[in-house]
């Protein structure tokens, strides 16, 4: 396996040789998933082998930093909101990410939608765009949850925050 960190200037590092033993172990892999497996805000990484079991690689975020994930949930002709997309705001900062199904060979990706705020506490708007063309906006979204949000609802928080590492 091979780690790259993004160093967010267009250019990526290594960093294989300081992520653990698992990751310097020889083997063939055939797949990756990426999802929050425990709910900790933390996106882990499974990655399914030729032979063997498949390994998970747990993220060690730095823990001053906040997230915030969506579990949405469309109208009825599309439960699995597949194409419906997410702007968080912070700031000067935006992200957009888009419900998909797949991922990598033989896996599927959570379609929990994550975003990494930094050192950001707080979200100044979430604007949902459903695959129908409905939108949504929202301003009193908290750091550091998980939300259900079901098409014409509310954000819901799905559990407490848990406790940072």
């Amino acid at each position: 396996m091979i780690v790259f960190e993004n160093r967010r200037d267009g250019t990526f590092r290594d960093v294989s040789a300081g992520s653990g033993a698992a990751v310097n172990v020889a083997r063939v892999s055939r797949g990756l998933a990426m999802g929050d497996l425990f709910h900790t805000g933390r996106m882990d990484l499974i990655v399914e082998n030729l032979a063997g079991s498949p390994v998970i690689l747990e993220a060690k975020p730095d823990p001053s930093h906040h997230w915030v994930s969506f579990e949405l949930e469309g109208a009825p002709r599309n439960r699995l909101a597949l194409n419906a997309r997410v702007r968080v705001t912070t700031g000067k900062l935006q992200q957009l990410r888009e419900v998909r199904s797949g991922g990598s060979y033989l896996s599927q990706n959570e379609l929990h939608l994550h975003f990494g705020l930094g050192v950001s506490d707080h979200i100044d708007k979430v604007d949902v765009t459903w695959s129908d063309g409905q939108t949504q906006s929202f301003t009193a979204v908290a750091v550091d949850r998980l939300y259900h949000l079901k098409q014409g609802g509310v954000p819901t928080p799905v559990k407490d925050a848990p406790v940072k590492r």
